[in-house]
């Protein structure tokens, strides 16, 4: 017990608290759409796990394990682990409550000889510099770009020979005009991989 939360396991009776609690931390990031109704389940082992207080889940991370090198993360010397959920509910931030699981995911990623971590997040200013904080380090990025009707949508994306017709696109941009991108369209996030080696 840490600040009156404890870090465990994951349980399948969690399920809807990890999604409550997932969906509120979203909510006031760059991420405030990308809404889950059920958790995510792994092929591979994984490392999933809760922050609980009084009954309730004000916190989780998923990470999922390699057993091979770049079958998850980056292809990198050493196996990694990625973290594809990290969040705490806002009512129980600053309580230290990501670093507990942070802790606790990384002793038991030493336990599936893991070296190393990975994490993607967007430009979120506390989210980046938490990463930093813990010995992350920004290592690749491109943007994520959301594309709607009045930026030309259908110049670039036009009704297919069946039929469909685009009404909101979410895209990837991997070229080197930035600004371009930018300027051009009204929702652009930057998408930035961290890692922490801890081996």
């Amino acid at each position: 017990m840490t600040s009156g939360f404890a870090v465990r396991a994951y349980r399948p009776e969690d399920e809807r608290g990890w999604v409550v609690c997932r969906v509120l931390a979203f909510l006031e990031s760059s991420f405030y759409d990308d809404v889950r109704r059920e958790k995510e389940q792994y092929e591979r082992t994984a490392i999933e796990l809760v922050a609980e207080c009084d009954g309730e889940i004000v916190g989780l991370i998923d990470v999922e394990c390699e057993l091979e090198p770049g079958t998850v993360c980056e292809a990198r010397p050493g196996l990694g682990g990625m973290i594809w959920h990290l969040a705490v509910h806002p009512d129980h931030r600053r309580r230290g409550v990501a670093t507990a699981l942070l802790r606790e995911a990384e002793h038991r990623a030493r336990e599936h000889d893991l070296v190393r971590l990975e994490a993607w997040t967007r430009d979120d200013p506390l989210a980046r510099s938490w990463y930093e904080s813990r010995g992350f380090e920004l290592v690749a990025g491109y943007l994520h770009v959301y594309i709607e009707l009045d930026e030309g949508l259908r110049d670039l994306f036009p009704v297919t020979p069946d039929g469909i017709r685009p009404v909101k696109v979410f895209a990837h941009y991997l070229g080197d005009d930035e600004q371009a991108v930018r300027k051009r369209f009204a929702r652009v996030h930057e998408d930035v991989l961290y890692e922490r080696r801890f081996r």
